[in-house]
């Protein structure tokens, strides 16, 4: 279960010295620092529900939902996330694992989320769409729907069924909302359908 140091020093208040107790337990493995601040008493919990708690505002997002989707065939150690309203990305790396948070627009971070239940706790996370989009937001040099195709299926191997099963009206309404031409590219490449 993740935890506060308030929440912590509520439950050691009982202590001569609660500060010591903590020290002792993380000596001893008992509870493990996460990052200055935020605890985690066991380490096998899912990394789904620590994103957003280590920083936020944030929902799973880019390679992690690709991966989990089955849109690309690499397995993902880290857990990806999109943020807003930062200056640059941020990594984490934690007992648990490795955390990845990569800013986006405001104006698109709402869209095309969902909320998960996992271990009694909530959680964000982007519809498969919405995770290319962002992904594809991120890579520089995509000058052309040809580049988009070119990265989507040499580089990333989506199999074209795959994207094909993809909601591109959704794809095609949000992609303004990034403000950047890669991501309109994605939607002149699915549009045309010179992928195929």
């Amino acid at each position: 279960m993740l935890k506060t140091h308030l929440a912590l020093m509520d439950e050691l208040k009982d202590y001569a010295s609660p500060r010591a107790k903590l020290t002792r337990m993380l000596k001893s493995g008992s509870i493990v620092q996460l990052r200055r601040g935020l605890f985690v008493d066991d380490v096998s919990i899912s990394p789904r529900v620590v994103a957003p708690v280590l920083y936020g505002p944030s929902y799973i997002s880019f390679e992690y939902v690709l991966a989990t989707a089955g849109l690309i065939p690499e397995r993902v150690a880290a857990v990806t996330s999109a943020t807003f309203n930062k200056n640059k990305d941020k990594v984490f790396r934690t007992p648990i694992g490795e955390f990845v948070y990569r800013y986006l627009p405001a104006a698109v971070y709402p869209h095309g989320i969902k909320h998960e239940i996992e271990e009694g706790a909530g959680y964000l996370i982007a519809t498969p769409e919405k995770a290319l989009c962002d992904s594809i937001y991120k890579v520089k040099g995509l000058n052309s729907p040809r580049d988009v195709v070119n990265l989507l299926f040499d580089d990333w191997r989506i199999q074209q069924s795959d994207l094909a099963n993809l909601d591109r009206a959704f794809i095609s309404w949000i992609a303004p909302m990034y403000g950047r031409r890669s991501v309109a590219h994605l939607v002149k490449a699915l549009e045309t359908g010179d992928w195929r």
